[in-house]
């Protein structure tokens, strides 16, 4: 969090997330063009992980969560696993 330090020293939660597939783009690496950005896979659901970075009255570290594009929901992993069967 660059040139925010009054916003983290303030907030009691910091947390990012992040979607493999939204980073990954599969492509050559050295390929700076950012146009026509499509993710790796064609799949609405993945894994999400939600980093939390600082936690003022708790723990801090990484969370898995399934993830359902079409719907803009998070489900436990289990949970997520055990409707598809």
């Amino acid at each position: 969090i660059r040139e925010s330090g009054s916003i983290e020293q303030d907030a009691d939660i910091v947390a990012f997330l992040y979607r493999d597939d939204y980073y990954n783009r599969g492509g050559d690496e050295d390929d700076d063009d950012d146009g026509g950005f499509e993710p790796q896979t064609n799949d609405e659901n993945g894994e999400i992980e939600i980093i939390i970075a600082k936690q003022r009255n708790g723990p801090t570290g990484t969370v898995k969560l399934h993830f359902m594009k079409q719907y803009n929901k998070f489900t436990d992993i289990d949970y997520a696993h055990a409707d598809m069967m």
